[in-house]
């Protein structure tokens, strides 16, 4: 009877990866001891949580900046990871020259860390145009690596089980309007969608659509108070679990602003992840321009980390020196 009836499985590997940005104020100031750190606020790649520590004055090497990737998850275990660190120049591009990869390590467990001691001179940086008005960024590029099993099968019969495209065939869903049942007035465009893909994902939009509110509602449901862009956004994420593309890139002002009508439209609707997704973004991009409406948002939102991170801009007096 040969192999029948062994049972065997297949393994498939898939990759998620995430941008951070680090920015880094009052860089003179701080300028501590030799070993000392300060830690970057959590962020999520491939369900796991991990920050950066840097180290102004070096890791154990004195003259030069270190940064390292800690694995901050309680039960992670052998996680595998690539990852970039890179100096930024004005324009938010990385600077090749300052610029340091790993191509591959496992962190066995929370708190292990990987990184560079010596990722770049002090008096490189301070002769440099990237240190601008005693500020500088960092990106952290990570890639996750996971090993997904398929389910078991018998020999000479093996199936390899690629990773779930829900996420694309929702997303066509809403981009063709199949089974389309409700219709949105937002800012003179018409948006269709399901109303019981909006219900699953937003407890907003299922009592609106199906509670006491639905007879109510008129046909289309107009919403005044949000713009067509971040409403589509908006449904974007509610099918996919992600944001559109364009937003995921390192952010200009428009996409900041982009990112602070999105928190309002996620905190109404009472979609937190998606609120928690805008509030990163928008702790990696205060600036003069941007920190009094960002304060003024999370105070209004509830958005605690938000709040935190302006606060620590604001007591830097180098953020205000012209």
């Amino acid at each position: 009877m040969g192999e029948r009836g062994i049972v065997k499985s297949a393994i498939v590997v898939a990759e998620e990866r995430r941008t951070h940005v680090i920015k880094i104020d009052a860089y003179s100031k701080e300028l501590l001891q030799t070993g000392e750190f300060a830690t970057s606020i959590p962020f999520v790649v491939g369900d796991h949580v991990w920050v950066v520590k840097y180290y102004p004055n070096g890791n154990g090497v004195p003259g030069y900046i270190s940064v390292y990737l800690v694995l901050e998850s309680a039960d992670a275990k052998d996680v595998k990871a690539k990852f970039t660190f890179s100096l930024l120049d004005k324009g938010g591009e990385p600077v090749p020259s300052y610029t340091k990869t790993i191509t591959e390590h496992i962190f066995p467990s929370k708190g292990s860390d990987w990184g560079f001691t010596s990722f770049i001179l002090q008096k490189d940086l301070e002769g440099s145009v990237h240190l601008r008005g005693d500020s500088f960024r960092i990106r952290c590029d990570v890639t996750v690596v996971k090993k997904i099993r398929s389910k078991e099968t018998h020999a000479n019969q093996f199936v390899v089980v690629p990773p779930s495209n829900l996420h694309q065939q929702l997303r066509s869903l809403l981009e063709s309007k199949d089974g389309a049942d409700v219709a949105f007035r937002v800012d003179g465009e018409i948006f269709s969608a399901h109303r019981s893909m909006l219900a699953a994902r937003s407890p907003v939009f299922r009592a609106e659509l199906f509670g006491a509110m639905r007879a109510e509602a008129a046909d289309p449901i107009e919403i005044d108070d949000i713009e067509a862009d971040v409403f589509k956004s908006l449904l974007h994420f509610i099918y996919t679990d992600s944001l559109p593309e364009s937003t995921n890139e390192d952010a200009t002002l428009d996409d900041v602003v982009t990112a602070s009508h999105l928190l309002v439209a996620a905190d109404r609707y009472d979609i937190e992840r998606l609120k928690l997704i805008c509030e990163e973004k928008l702790c990696n991009h205060i600036d003069t321009k941007m920190v009094a409406t960002s304060l003024a948002l999370a105070e209004q939102h509830n958005c605690h980390g938000l709040k935190e991170a302006c606060f620590e801009f604001l007591a830097s007096a180098s953020n205000w020196r012209q």
